[in-house]
């Protein structure tokens, strides 16, 4: 599907893969609905973007700013494309030296990235249903799972827990919106360079990146955004999880 003079809805775009995708949606000729919260980031990203981007602040954990960034998307012209990036990561061993991981620690990481997600999804079909199809397409939702789904790591279990539901939602997400011409496809990034990574000691980053067979370094979030732009554009690409990692394999730690 040709996004151009179509509006795309990005979660988590003021940073990372999400700001990414933003941008070359962007330059696809889409309008785009970034959603995030409200920073200094935001404002860089309004302004890379120009008169081709609109922030919505909010948090998908409300399923009122939800509904917001997807009335706001829809009220601008036709909304063809959602892109699911924003989520957390918060490290945890089940049992620790404190003792069990809190529940709540790992409910939050879930309400995040799993019910955060489907709540977009949900939210973008009943605002795609009502479009013309282009192309056989009513609407197109890209969501961000990771390789961690696979191979989860120490420490990683709500992350991995609610990585892999996005994973294995795909599929059906995909069977109940095909009636109403919209695909949905997962992708599983590897170690990519985005602002989490960034935090680390430069030791650190170089152990993470040699851990990729080829590219012996970290992803770049650009390719990340090269790959939704051709999901969007590919009407064969649905109901699937894609990888997107160097043929990295994630270790026990």
């Amino acid at each position: 599907m040709d996004m151009h003079d179509s509006i795309a809805l990005v979660t988590g775009g003021t940073s990372g893969l999400g700001r990414a995708v933003s941008q070359r949606l962007a330059a696809e000729g889409a309008r785009v609905v970034f959603m995030g919260r409200a920073s200094e980031r935001a404002e860089k990203v309004a302004g890379d973007l120009g008169d081709r981007g609109v922030f919505v602040p909010g948090d998908i954990t409300r399923t009122e700013d939800v509904a917001r960034a997807v009335d706001t998307a829809a009220s601008l012209g036709r909304l063809g494309a959602v892109v699911s990036c924003a989520g957390i990561a918060v490290p945890g061993r089940t049992l620790g030296r404190r003792g069990p991981l809190p529940l709540e620690t790992f409910a939050e990481v879930v309400r995040v990235n799993l019910l955060g997600t489907f709540d977009v999804v949900r939210q973008a079909a009943r605002a795609m249903a009502a479009n013309e199809p282009v192309d056989g397409d009513r609407g197109v939702v890209v969501c961000t799972s990771s390789i961690a789904a696979y191979e989860g790591q120490e420490g990683q279990a709500a992350y991995t827990a609610s990585k892999a539901a996005v994973a294995g939602m795909t599929l059906p997400l995909a069977r109940d919106l095909a009636r109403y011409g919209i695909r949905v496809v997962t992708v599983a990034p590897g170690l990519f360079d985005t602002p989490m990574v960034a935090g680390l000691a430069e030791e650190a980053r170089a152990s993470l990146a040699a851990q990729t067979p080829h590219p012996v370094r970290l992803g770049r979030s650009e390719e990340f955004a090269s790959l939704v732009a051709h999901i969007i554009e590919n009407p064969m690409l649905n109901g699937e999880v894609i990888r997107l990692d160097g043929a990295v394999r994630l270790g026990p730690i």
